[in-house]
């Protein structure tokens, strides 16, 4: 699979795979957020899910993969304290405003700050046109955050709280996209830095999680978390692998991009299983955000 990887990396083929695996991180992201604010404390689901992360990771790190030498630990290890505080802000916009408010933010600060990123760091340039299409797409996601914010009537009074962190937390998407996009490209199996990554970056929030479940006087099932987090550890295997590969086999800034259409994903999501409530307006504001997806690809 590696050897795969390495050898269509900048090629046409690369391309095509690489917005294929966007594409496919984007749905699975919506659904991770999905799982993570859903009806199960979302410290306590993120620590489940970070817990499976380690467990099903850590026997394909050991034997399944070549072992980091020398300075590729350094740039793993680097991925903990922006993996920490990210998951950190997302746990506090999730447990004080709804998942269509706050996703869409989140998700919405991340691709300028990441395609600036990937200027400084890799020297990747965008055309006039892909600009475009990232301004219709973040016209599309904070539409929708902004129209969300209007109509939901749940816990009005911390959404503004919810939302200043979903922004600082989205500047952080950005952070950590373009440091991973580095480190995996640094590493020169890009397995090795996804096991390790799994492996590493998943031991924190476990042990917020188990401190915050000592002082809970109701607690969720263990059976329910157990699920939950393997599900959830499955579904981030796919979704953060999926684009890390993608940043890996082409620009950076275009796979950040299209990730992002996962807040269409997630408004569905919301819809469909939160149920939360989805009109005309937001179909419309998914649309524009699916086009400026479209522009994005099209104009490279």
């Amino acid at each position: 699979m590696s050897e795969w990887v390495l050898s269509i990396e900048g090629t046409e083929a690369g391309h095509r795979a690489a917005m294929f695996l966007a594409l496919l991180a984007a749905f699975l992201h919506a659904v991770f957020g999905s799982l993570q604010k859903g009806r199960i404390d979302p410290w306590l689901s993120r620590g489940a899910i970070d817990a499976a992360q380690v467990v099903l990771a850590l026997p394909i790190a050991l034997f399944l993969v070549p072992h980091p030498v020398g300075s590729e630990w350094l740039l793993i290890m680097g991925a903990l304290p922006i993996h920490f505080v990210y998951k950190l802000g997302m746990a506090l916009a999730y447990s004080r405003g709804a998942f269509t408010v706050v996703y869409p933010v989140v998700r919405g600060m991340g691709p300028v700050f990441t395609v600036i990123g990937a200027y400084f760091v890799f020297n990747e340039v965008f055309t006039l046109v892909q600009w475009l299409g990232v301004l219709v797409l973040l016209a599309g996601i904070f539409g929708l955050a902004v129209y969300n914010l209007k109509t939901i009537q749940v816990a009005r009074d911390t959404l503004v709280p919810a939302l200043w962190l979903a922004a600082g937390t989205g500047a952080l998407v950005a952070f950590y996209t373009t440091y991973d996009a580095y480190a995996i490209r640094g590493t020169p199996d890009p397995f090795t830095f996804l096991a390790w990554f799994f492996v590493i970056c998943s031991l924190d929030m476990p042990i917020l999680a188990a401190l915050r479940w000592r002082k809970m006087t109701t607690r969720p099932e263990l059976g329910t978390l157990t699920r939950l987090g393997i599900s959830g550890a499955l579904i981030a295997f796919g979704s953060f692998g999926s684009v890390m590969l993608a940043t890996r086999l082409v620009k950076v800034g275009e796979p950040a991009v299209l990730r992002e259409t996962s807040t269409v994903f997630a408004a569905l999501i919301g819809w469909l299983i939160l149920r939360e409530t989805v009109g005309p307006r937001r179909i419309a504001l998914m649309t524009l955000i699916a086009v400026g997806a479209v522009i994005v690809e099209l104009g490279g």
